[in-house]
This record gives structure tokens, sequence and C-alpha cells, in this order.
């Protein structure tokens, strides 16, 4: 199994050991990108991020340690949020 097979359908920030998801969260699939098919649990996130996007800090993006990959709705379907690019 490869790492972008490994990776599908995991969640964002999820235990290693039990990384599926969860029942009675709300969750967006992050299209593209260095998290491209990781689901990311917006149950708890604020109107403006649902809005405008989040950054979600990654190790395996264009800046290493420390950068974040930038993830914002598609259009109008709220169930997928496209990459948007890299951030230090």
């Amino acid at each position: 199994m490869d790492e972008l097979e490994f990776m599908r359908g995991r969640v964002y920030g999820a235990d290693h050991d039990d990384p599926g998801p969860r029942d009675g969260r709300s969750y967006v699939e992050l299209a593209g990108g260095p998290l491209d098919g990781l689901l990311l649990d917006v149950t708890d996130r604020a109107d403006t991020e649902l809005r405008d996007g989040v950054g979600l800090p990654t190790e395996i993006g264009r800046y290493g340690a420390g950068g974040r990959a930038v993830y914002a709705p598609r259009g109008t379907d709220d169930r997928v949020f496209e990459w948007r690019g890299d951030v230090p």
C-alpha cells in the first residue's frame, strides 16, 4: 500500500491508531495539495473558517515543518475544500 492509498479516508489530525471518521461529527473532503483525500472535521469550526477556508499545519507541504496548507470551500459545494496553496 502506498502513502496516498494509506491516507485516504483518514481524518486530518486524528490519532494514527483510530484515523477514521466518528459518528455525530461533520466532515469535508480535502482536495488537492499535500492533504489530498483526507477528511477535515468541521463540527466545531467557526463560520468564517467554513466560508473563507483554513490553514492547516503540515510537514508535507512546500514549507516543511511549520508550514500550512490552505484549503477553502469549492464554490457552492461546501462538502469539498480545495487546496489554495502552501504558506510558511
